[in-house]
């Protein structure tokens, strides 16, 4: 199916794009070929009627579909995820195709000229980058909820408790959230698909400026990195306390084994 003929069986006039993060990971290598409608990123018709651009970072982004036809496609979707999430997170934008007016937002809406299957890639790329940044941004409010006990604990009794179990996990979780953003979803970069269609570098823009994904992107790197410091620098504490406490174990071992020896002599 062409790019011109996507538009058809989608709502003439207005349409409402909806971002599910279903999960962290979406297996799409297998889509049977005869149902998308174009790769990178997947783009399907849904039987119902609308559009489904599926991102391999877990999340699905519905072009004028009816609530029934989204649970269904969400039920499909299930054997495909890894790491399903039991409630998923949404972010919804109002699209108005407006042949007669400039691409942008107004009044609450983002106006494109046309649904061709190129601009619903281009604003699911952003919608989805945007769900998944809300995401992260919502686990790093609850790391950060954790640092300052432990600063105040540092600061006021000079020692930190805990176990460097502990750190070392949330140290991982960190590096996988990272590895996620930059190289599953690659946030940062440039969509594939304005190498072929630089004519829509404009749309992208807008989008890439309403979302503020740059912004968010670098304030959350700044964060992870500020966690990720805590953390390693916490383990450090913990590691060089307990390098402490095996010292003082060996010098009481020498001193027992000396205790011994001068016991063995003045009894001899």
């Amino acid at each position: 199916m062409s790019a011109a003929d996507v538009s058809e069986g989608l709502p003439q006039g207005s349409l409402r794009a909806r971002a599910l993060l279903l999960g962290a990971r979406l297996e799409l290598r297998n889509w049977p070929e005869a149902e998308a409608l174009a790769r990178m990123p997947l783009a399907v018709r849904l039987p119902s009627g609308g559009v489904g651009v599926l991102f391999r970072y877990g999340v699905a982004v519905l072009f004028g579909i009816a609530p029934e036809a989204e649970k269904a496609l969400r039920e499909r979707l299930a054997p495909l995820l890894e790491h399903r999430y039991r409630t998923p997170e949404s972010e919804e934008l109002e699209m108005r195709v407006d042949a007669g007016r400039p691409e942008g937002l107004h009044e609450g809406a983002l106006v494109v000229q046309s649904a061709s299957l190129e601009r619903l890639q281009l604003v699911a790329e952003s919608l989805s980058k945007s769900v998944l940044l809300g995401h992260y941004e919502t686990r790093m409010a609850a790391d950060f909820d954790r640092i300052e006990p432990l600063a105040l604990q540092l600061e006021r009794e000079g020692r930190i408790r805990g176990r460097t179990r502990d750190h070392l996990k949330r140290i991982g979780a960190l590096l996988l959230i990272e590895s996620r953003m930059v190289g599953r979803a690659e946030i940062g970069e440039k969509p594939e698909l304005l190498w072929e269609r630089p004519e829509l570098e404009r749309l992208h823009a807008l989008l890439e400026s309403e979302f503020e994904l740059r912004e968010r992107l670098a304030a959350l790197e700044r964060k992870l990195g500020l966690v990720a410091r805590t953390s390693r620098t916490l383990v450090d504490l913990l590691n060089a306390k307990h390098a402490l406490r095996v010292e003082w174990y060996i010098v009481a071992l020498i001193a027992f084994d000396i205790v011994l020896v001068l016991y063995g002599m003045w009894r001899g």
